[in-house]
């Protein structure tokens, strides 16, 4: 078998060709392993799956596992979205949380992913702790188990269903009474996935009229990927304009991440979003902190934490490290550019659902939509764009360009002097003007990630063409 590695968010791999019964058997065990040793096993954990193929059984093989050491086990009684299974370790004090999902990845994949007792993503050291569990288990360590039924009879394994109190905590976390009195259409896409019937029913209970596609289990995804993104949301963009609706809300296949779309048809990116929200919590709650975002996230959220007397918290990407931002700098928002999002007083875990709340009640509560709160947003702190570039090379210009990568110490880039170098991962050059330049390579394929912002389209692809000729990086 391949080494089973923790990438940023979980075990990932092909469903029968490496992630199997008897891989995820050894995993689990390893993750019991880890929570005898830090003392957590006595506080139970929780286990949630998706919609994916054979998530539930996946899930129920991991509850035979932690049954067998001994571990209380809580598990949901159908799919669930990431941040349920999160949200049920702070309501039940459990020791951690497993969630069976692989996330937005393509439908041949499934995935295993730990969440510790404080409900938010692991850290390296805790996924590196459970990665060497797993090979002592590999080299001859045992796995345990012990079937449902009988665990039943000790009391050991318990069904739960914690849709009530999660969306009980939403409410108290948006501002409901924005809604009063607005009548807000809203097209809600939960992709398949195991999103399909949360954010309808809440924004139904606020009053909106809402019409809801690709609300039905298909472990195929309508032929697609559950990712929320500008390219793939083309479906939702055409039942917003058919059904001239204000907004619409789209969730990956586990729903800790959000895609929007604007009354117009236009998809609104993450990085857009950032910045319009972050202005608005600071207008609308009374609570105050640094704002987190990642390295590759906008440098917009800088601009207004500067102008409102905040400070800014830097972290590499990963919602890990927003995860341990906003749980130990009391940060009011923590949000990473591929749609990552959490608020204060909520799970320091990534939430779909409750970013898309967040928009709709931005929307609610001004009377205008995104685009127009754009343009209020641009007059008082100036415009930026922002862009990922996802290039795939092969394996052997790989190599050869994070050689080039590791050299590259440009003075200034597009004619621009580079003014600060940082290195936490990839690197990224700032301009004297603002722009900057982030690249990273893909540490499990031959992809390299360009992330440029400037303050015109003009001016991005300028970066973004210097950058690549520097680097000898060929496109189509």
């Amino acid at each position: 078998m391949s080494v089973i590695k923790f990438g940023t968010d979980g075990w990932r791999a092909i469903i029968a060709q490496d992630f199997t019964f008897d891989n995820l058997k050894i995993v689990a065990q390893g993750i019991a392993n880890y929570m005898k040793i830090h003392n957590l096993s006595k506080r139970g954990v929780i286990i949630g799956y998706d919609n994916r193929f054979l998530s539930e059984k996946f899930a129920h093989s991991c509850a035979e596992v932690f049954l067998g050491n001994g571990i209380k086990t809580y598990m949901f009684h159908v799919a669930v979205p990431t941040p349920v299974t999160a949200f049920a370790i702070r309501h039940l004090e459990a020791g951690g949380a497993v969630m069976i999902t692989a996330s937005h990845n393509p439908p041949e994949y499934s995935g295993i992913k730990f969440i510790p007792e404080y409900a938010g993503p692991a850290l390296p050291d805790v996924t590196n702790e459970i990665e060497e569990e797993i090979q002592r288990i590999i080299d001859g360590g045992k796995v345990y188990e012990l079937e449902v039924e009988e665990a039943q009879a000790l009391d050991l394994f318990e069904e739960i269903n914690l849709d009530k109190e999660y969306i009980s905590h939403l409410m108290h976390i948006i501002r409901v009474d924005a809604f009063q009195d607005r009548n807000l259409k809203i097209v809600v896409n939960p992709m398949y996935g195991s999103g399909i019937g949360y954010l309808d029913h809440i924004l139904m209970e606020l009053g909106c009229e809402v019409k809801t596609i690709n609300n039905y289990r298909d472990a195929f995804f309508g032929g697609s990927m559950p990712e929320p993104t500008d390219e793939i949301l083309s479906d939702m963009k055409r039942m917003v304009q058919t059904f001239e609706a204000d907004l619409g809300l789209a969730l990956d296949g586990d729903a800790d991440r959000f895609g929007l779309v604007d009354a117009d048809g236009s998809f609104i990116s993450p990085n857009r979003f950032a910045y319009l929200l972050f202005d608005h919590l600071i207008q609308t709650r009374t609570f105050r902190g640094p704002v987190c975002r990642t390295i590759a996230t906008t440098h917009m959220l800088d601009q207004v934490a500067k102008d409102n007397g905040l400070s800014v918290v830097e972290t590499p990407v990963g919602f890990k490290y927003i995860s341990q931002g906003l749980r130990e700098k009391g940060c009011i928002l923590g949000i990473e550019e591929s749609g990552g999002l959490s608020i204060f007083g909520h799970i320091p875990e990534k939430d779909g659902i409750l970013a898309c709340l967040l928009a709709a009640e931005m929307v609610a509560y001004s009377g205008k939509t995104l685009g127009e709160l754009e343009q209020d947003f641009e007059e008082r702190y100036g415009s930026i764009v922002s862009r990922r570039f996802d290039i795939r090379v092969s394996p052997e210009e790989h190599v050869r360009i994070r050689f080039l990568l590791d050299e590259y110490q440009p003075r200034t880039i597009a004619g621009v002097k580079v003014d600060e170098i940082n290195d936490t991962e990839g690197k990224k050059f700032i301009m004297e003007d603002g722009s900057w330049v982030l690249i990273r390579a893909s540490g499990t394929e031959p992809v390299f990630r360009i992330y440029v912002e400037a303050v015109t389209e003009d001016r991005l692809a300028e970066i973004y063409e210097d950058v690549k000729t520097s680097l000898e990086i060929e496109t189509d």
